[in-house]
């Protein structure tokens, strides 16, 4: 490929990415928001733990793609194994896979979290008449159980990246109905 062609590549996909980033940012964020605030404090949590998960799944999906052996996966495609052939293609595209999964999705996880957070504090500071701000306490929770969920899940993507892209391979052949079994 030509300097100037990948240049444009990496331009349009940066734009793409911007774009599609935003869009999901205020789309995730005004949903969340309004929904939380609407909602008692144990669903709000139950939420923000969800969203924790979410953000630990893709991150783990983002690194498995990344290590995954696509060769492991040629054997399985030969056989026709539902989802192989995805798979390969999620390895071959592993760059663009990891950034959609870990950062865009990863990354808006975060931030909803962050502000899920904050309003599950106002929330607990509303329901017993507190008068100290413990957001602080909240948000060192809800960094930890990202950061330590991510640690822990970064382990686990590169002892299983083959499995782990065959399986999301799998799901996304099922959705997206480019294989047949």
């Amino acid at each position: 490929m030509l300097k100037k062609e990948k240049e444009n590549t990496e331009l349009q996909w940066f734009v793409t990415v911007f774009i599609t980033t935003f869009l999901l940012s205020i789309a995730f964020s005004y949903i969340s928001t309004n929904a939380i605030s609407m909602l008692d404090l144990f669903p709000a949590i139950l939420i923000l733990i969800f969203t924790i998960f979410v953000g630990i799944v893709f991150d783990i999906i983002g690194v498995a793609v990344t290590v995954a052996k696509e060769e492991e996966l040629h054997a399985k495609a030969s056989k026709k194994i539902q989802g192989a052939k995805t798979s390969i293609k999620l390895i071959r595209n592993s760059a663009k896979v990891a950034n959609i999964c870990a950062d865009v999705i990863g990354d808006i996880c975060g931030v909803l979290s962050g502000s899920i957070a904050a309003l599950i504090t106002m929330k607990i500071t509303q329901r017993f008449g507190l008068t100290f701000n413990f957001q602080f306490i909240i948000s060192a929770i809800v960094a930890s159980l990202t950061v330590g969920g991510k640690a822990l899940g970064k382990g686990i993507a590169q002892r299983n990246a083959t499995k782990i892209v065959h399986f999301v391979g799998s799901i996304l052949g099922k959705i997206t109905w480019q294989e047949k079994k």
